[in-house]
């Protein structure tokens, strides 16, 4: 099996379109539209899995640059995700806290001395 990214994707391109371009060239196992989570609509780009890598590089060489509903699609042999490094807690924490502490806001000057 071999993954084909296609990029460049009409929003409104549907998965039956995809197999019926794709299958031109070979027998496609698998088709999937990348959807936006929040939204629901699509993210402009699409994986077709082929049999075998050679209906999938003659799909490439027969569909990059080639036009997809009102688009012009760039097709080419997807790539595994490389791996991000974990962490970054999502924006949230680390340095210094929140801002607020445990005073409401108010500073305890009652260590420093006479001078507050």
């Amino acid at each position: 099996m071999t993954n084909i990214y296609v990029g460049n994707l009409s929003f409104r391109a549907t998965e039956s379109e995809l197999r019926d371009a794709f299958s031109r060239y070979g027998e496609v196992t698998k088709v999937s539209i990348i959807i936006d989570r929040e939204t629901g609509r699509s993210r402009g780009f699409a994986f077709v899995e082929m049999s075998n890598s050679q209906e999938a590089r003659a799909a490439i060489e027969g569909l990059n640059q080639s036009t997809l509903g009102d688009r012009e699609i760039s097709c080419n042999e997807a790539r595994e995700r490389e791996s991000r490094p974990s962490g970054g807690g999502g924006g949230y924490g680390g340095g210094r806290g929140n801002g607020y502490g445990n005073s409401g806001g108010k500073r305890d000057h009652s260590s420093r001395g006479s001078r507050y």
